[in-house]
Order: C-alpha cells, then structure tokens, then sequence
C-alpha cells in the first residue's frame, strides 16, 4: 500500500486552560500553522499536509513542528523561517540544520 502523504507537518498549537503554554509565548503558532498551510496551497505541493498538534511535549524549545515521515523536529519563529523549511525539506528534501531541533 502507498502512503497518502509524502510529509505530515504537526505544529504544537497546543493551550492548557485557555492559557498559551511556554511553546507559544515566544511566537504565534496558530497563525504561523496557517501560514504553512496557506504557502503549501499556493505552492500546490501535492501529498502535503499540515496539521495542529497538541502537546508535543517540546515546550522549551519555543514553536515547534515536527515532520513525518523522518521525525525531523523545527524550532520556527517567522513567516521567513515557515518558507525555508517548505523550500528546503518539503520542496528540495533538504533538512534545514540551523532550525533542526
């Protein structure tokens, strides 16, 4: 059987009692999340999806999105860093080592 999906984008978006946990305080994830989203459309990126996550459990590190199938962890904090990890990993299979976490 064939996988759906080439990569499975997961962003912590995760709130504890309507509170922003330590992962987002740093950054908007919600509307960073969408931003993917939105690019991977207009790129019309085929076997893509990009997806909320709950607790990644990864709080520390700031906004945080994981990759399936690798399991490759991003720290992200911009609509700028969002487009080199589309370019790189999804677009040109290439990890972006200075966001890799």
């Amino acid at each position: 059987m064939t996988d759906i999906y080439k990569y499975h984008l997961f962003f912590c978006t995760h709130q504890r009692d309507g509170e922003l946990v330590s992962c987002q305080q740093t950054g908007d994830a919600q509307s960073l999340r969408d931003y993917a989203k939105q690019r991977v459309k207009e790129l019309k990126l085929k076997k893509i999806r990009v997806n909320n996550a709950g607790c990644l459990n990864r709080c520390t590190l700031g906004p945080i999105l994981v990759i399936y199938p690798e399991g490759t962890w991003y720290h992200y904090e911009t609509e700028a860093d969002i487009d080199e990890i589309i370019d790189s990993h999804l677009v040109n299979d290439m990890i972006v080592e200075r966001l890799k976490r």
